[in-house]
């Protein structure tokens, strides 16, 4: 039987697994690799907790697929995703099925201890506060109609330039902007500002 704490490295790239199972190691994590959804989910008995990590393009199961599964047997593990620039709204999907972050390559090593601890943490805490949830709609409720267009844009997973063009304003507006939604909501990152948005149960929808 695997610890509680192990983490779960879930990619079809061997180079992948390898260095970050290096990196976990190192930091002192204990780590098991899985080359693929399936590979997890045959073994997943085995497993008592910690987290997980996975890719959110694979071939097979992919990481949405994935995280549907995982629920559907009611493993509660916590799991975060890894995606590419042009698969942010994957991500921002896959955080609406219950991922509890992710990372946008490349990413530094500490991101994701960071990301890792946070997930284990939030394990062992249980739920965040429902009060926590009304501050945060607050801070949604307090952004200027174009601070949340820019929002909707950013949840879209679209680039700044984009999201320039459809609102008719400048690229580097929007980075003033987006600067301005990133200091209202006390994000300190573009996954964390999705977690903050989900969590309020604002609706936010973006419309080009």
């Amino acid at each position: 039987m695997m610890t509680s704490e192990v983490v779960h490295v879930v990619d079809d790239d061997i180079a992948v697994r390898q260095s970050l199972a290096f990196l976990l190691s190192t930091d002192g994590l204990p780590v098991r690799v899985h080359d693929s959804a399936e590979s997890f989910l045959m073994n997943m008995t085995e497993f008592s907790g910690g987290c997980i990590v996975t890719d959110v393009r694979m071939p097979g199961i992919d990481g949405l697929d994935f995280l549907a599964r995982l629920r559907d047997r009611g493993v509660d593990m916590p799991v975060i995703v890894m995606t590419g620039h042009a698969d942010v709204p994957l991500a921002v999907e896959a955080m609406k099925r219950g991922a509890v972050d992710f990372l946008e390559k490349p990413f530094e090593d500490e991101a994701l201890l960071s990301a890792i601890r946070t997930a284990l943490d939030r394990r062992k805490g249980g739920m965040e506060p429902k009060a926590q949830s009304v501050d945060i709609r607050e801070r949604v409720e307090a952004l200027s109609e174009r601070e949340r267009q820019v929002l909707e844009g950013l949840l879209a997973g679209k680039a700044n330039k984009v999201i320039a063009f459809d609102l008719e304003i400048s690229p580097r507006t929007v980075e003033i902007y987006r600067a301005n939604v990133m200091t209202k909501m006390q994000a300190t990152s573009l996954s964390h500002l999705v977690r903050l948005t989900l969590q309020s149960g604002s609706a936010l929808k973006y419309k080009p």
